[in-house]
């Protein structure tokens, strides 16, 4: 993983059902909520727009939302939750899972944040490679 990059994509060897199937269990094991999925296919075609598959998945876990949340200043951050893995079809053909380097996004903000960040960021990508292999 290049730590410089904003916005991570890697393949899938899996289709988009399977991966993001594989991705909720894997979070599920590392004891993350899977709040919400978001099927933008679907909800594209409701509105007469035609797109490959895309789905969006939110993660989170209590032990960084509780530190970004629980302190008045710093609640600021909540723009950045949950975290969210997008999965999605090319024209290729191939599945790609996509997500933000939200450790990158850190400069700035109070330490405590800044650390729930950086380890939130850093287990969901350990939960997209154990998925999908390495970056």
């Amino acid at each position: 993983m290049n730590t410089n990059q904003l916005i991570i994509e890697q393949v899938s060897p899996f289709d988009v059902p399977t991966t993001v199937e594989k991705l909720i269990a894997a979070a599920d094991k590392r004891e993350w909520q899977n709040p919400a999925n978001h099927n933008l296919q679907q909800s594209l075609a409701k509105s007469g727009k035609e797109v490959r598959p895309v789905q969006v998945v939110e993660i989170c876990k209590s032990d960084y939302s509780g530190k970004m949340l629980e302190r008045n200043d710093e609640r600021i951050s909540s723009i950045l939750m949950p975290c969210r893995i997008s999965v999605y079809e090319k024209e290729d053909g191939k599945t790609y899972v996509t997500l933000l380097n939200m450790a990158a996004m850190t400069a700035g903000l109070p330490s405590e944040t800044a650390e729930a960040i950086i380890g939130a960021s850093n287990e969901t990508f350990e939960i997209v490679k154990s998925v999908i292999g390495p970056f």
